[in-house]
């Protein structure tokens, strides 16, 4: 896939590449399909393999032990391993646990996905085989003309042979393999019988060869033109799945614009967070489109600029063949302040002055360099789990990010044309009335509302339209945070959250660094020490109490406790 630019050359846009490792190359298998869908597949024919030895169990032998259970006669040439059906029995037991080996394998076993669907194939065979024996071994006893009414129909092994491809796709080659030895079962019992004396010599095998080649056989072709199909089809979706170096694995989130994918690089096994900006966003015509890509890849190289470790890290960026914009950005492990607050409710003062104060660090920083972020809120700041650090601040997307006024002259406005600038809920008076000659103070205010969030779990204004919020920061005074909460919050930070939420800009803090000054001259930043943060992250998210790449990846991908990239949801 066609990738333009990256965090590591962000002056030139350029086709990323390269040779995959053994580790990638060994888990993208020999089929060439993507690993999730071979995971899916193995999983499918797990649990086609316990439906079919279940099925088969009670179709062969459940008359049996339903009349030995109810005490009834059971001839001896209908016993289970009465000679004539010796060999059919053995091979039902056969196709039964083959069915449960795949099925175990498919949930407990380490085969790789690749090789469950090759030893699937396998199974293919044997299954075909049981239900030919079942349906074909000493049938034919007599031959007087009854070939007309038996053979009117299609044999079971069809309806195996053409459902394997869509269970376990495999290549083309081995599906047509596997799909003709199947197709030969019916063949090969009928002359086993006939050879064992149980069906009579006058079958005429050629006849029947003839009725085969019209119905397995045919069904063989068909299945391979199945996996043909699904085969190119996989590996389509596999290359629309690839973004510069890395391959999507998991949708995290979707929204207005684009969608949030899990990511994995294809030779360091890294995780990430890929931002996928959908193709009409960047306008339909030509040059608008030139505009607005433009527009995002200043967004990219201003995030990429950044270096406060408390602001997300981006890996790489760049356009995919289908026109999409994209950003790949560190993958964080924890949740963002408004999943913290609304499942485990109102932070208590010294935790609010933590979290807080990273913040400011990021936006300290940012608008050192000239930008302002225009939407900080709840969900734009993620609090996790790092290394041995404990509630580590990230401030996420600065998509919506404008340059102001840095080394002499004013810098262009990054945001793409129709995308709303900021959140109503957490929107500074003089961005919400359009006013050209904002700074960074619209993020002070927007940390002060974040702030008033989490010590009261309630927004500064909560109209249920969002342009009564709008008005409400524009001309309402805000309620005292004590005043909306049982918890206690010290007055000197009360004082400051309140400065933070003045209407005019003159009377808040005028810098990140001011902020961060007062809330340290609150005196509670001490109070909320790293063993507490490890505590608390021991009691309510224990599975990051020891994490590992995996189970975070996993958790990732479930979405149960993480919030990465929220930006998508908002859009």
């Amino acid at each position: 896939m066609k990738s333009q630019g990256n965090a590591g050359d962000l002056r030139s846009m350029r086709k990323l590449g390269g040779t995959p490792s053994p580790a990638a190359l060994s888990a993208a298998s020999t089929s060439g399909l993507p690993l999730d869908l071979l995971q899916e597949a193995s999983k499918r024919l797990g649990w086609a393999g316990l439906a079919y030895a279940a099925t088969f169990f009670l179709a062969y032998f459940g008359a049996d032990l339903f009349f030995s259970a109810s005490e009834s006669t059971v001839l001896p040439e209908q016993g289970l391993f009465h000679a004539e059906r010796a060999l059919q029995t053995i091979v039902a037991i056969l196709s039964i646990a083959l069915g449960l080996a795949v099925f175990l394998l498919s949930r407990y076993g380490r085969m790789r996905p690749q090789a469950l669907l090759d030893f699937g194939l396998v199974f293919e065979v044997v299954g075909a085989f049981g239900i030919s024996m079942s349906t074909f071994w000493g049938i034919y006893s007599r031959w007087d003309g009854v070939f007309a009414t038996e053979f009117s129909g299609i044999p079971w092994e069809c309806v195996w042979i053409i459902l394997f491809p869509f269970l376990a796709p495999n290549t083309p080659g081995k599906t047509l393999l596997a799909s003709l030895a199947a197709a030969s079962t019916g063949m090969l019992t009928v002359t086993l019988s006939k050879a064992a004396g149980l069906t009579s010599p006058e079958v005429p095998l050629g006849l029947l060869f003839g009725w085969f080649l019209f119905t397995t056989y045919l069904c063989a072709a068909l299945a391979f033109v199945i996996s043909r199909t699904v085969y190119r089809f996989g590996k389509r979706y596999g290359r629309l799945r690839d973004v510069g170096s890395y391959q999507l694995v998991k949708p995290l989130g979707e929204g207005g614009m684009g969608e949030v994918w899990m990511g994995r690089h294809r030779m360091l096994a890294r995780p990430a967070a890929v931002k996928l900006i959908r193709p009409e966003v960047l306008g339909r015509d030509e040059d608008s489109r030139n505009i607005v890509l433009r527009r995002f890849e200043r967004e990219a190289r201003a995030t990429a600029a950044l270096d406060s470790k408390h602001t997300i890290t981006l890996y790489d960026f760049g356009i995919t063949e289908q026109g999409a914009f994209y950003y790949v950005m560190e993958l964080l492990k924890g949740l963002n302040l408004d999943a913290l607050v609304q499942r485990f409710g109102p932070v208590p003062a010294t935790r609010t002055v933590h979290l807080m104060r990273q913040v400011c660090h990021s936006l300290g920083e940012a608008h050192a360099c000239g930008m302002i972020h225009r939407d900080i809120k709840p969900a734009n700041i993620h609090v996790c789990r790092l290394g041995p650090d404990y509630d580590f601040v990230k401030v996420l997307d600065f998509g919506i990010v404008k340059a102001i006024e840095a080394h002499g002259r004013r810098g262009t406005e990054l945001t793409a044309e129709g995308i709303a600038v900021g959140t109503p809920a957490f929107m500074a008076p003089e961005l919400a009335l359009g006013r050209p000659d904002i700074d960074g103070r619209v993020d002070i205010y927007g940390l002060g509302c974040v702030g008033y969030w989490l010590l009261t779990g309630e927004p500064v204004f909560d109209a249920e339209i969002p342009l009564a919020n709008v008005v409400a920061h524009v001309q309402e005074q805000p309620i005292p945070p004590s005043q909306r909460t049982e918890q206690e919050i010290p007055e000197p930070l009360e004082r400051t959250i309140l400065s933070c939420l003045e209407k005019d800009p003159a009377g808040r803090p005028q810098t990140a660094a001011e902020l961060d000054a007062l809330l340290v001259e609150s005196g509670l930043d001490a109070g909320w020490s790293q063993g507490q943060a490890a505590e608390w992250w021991s009691l309510h998210m224990p599975e990051y109490e020891f994490p590992s790449l995996d189970a975070g990846c996993e958790a990732v991908a479930e979405g149960e406790l993480l919030s990465v990239v929220r930006w998508a949801g908002d859009l």
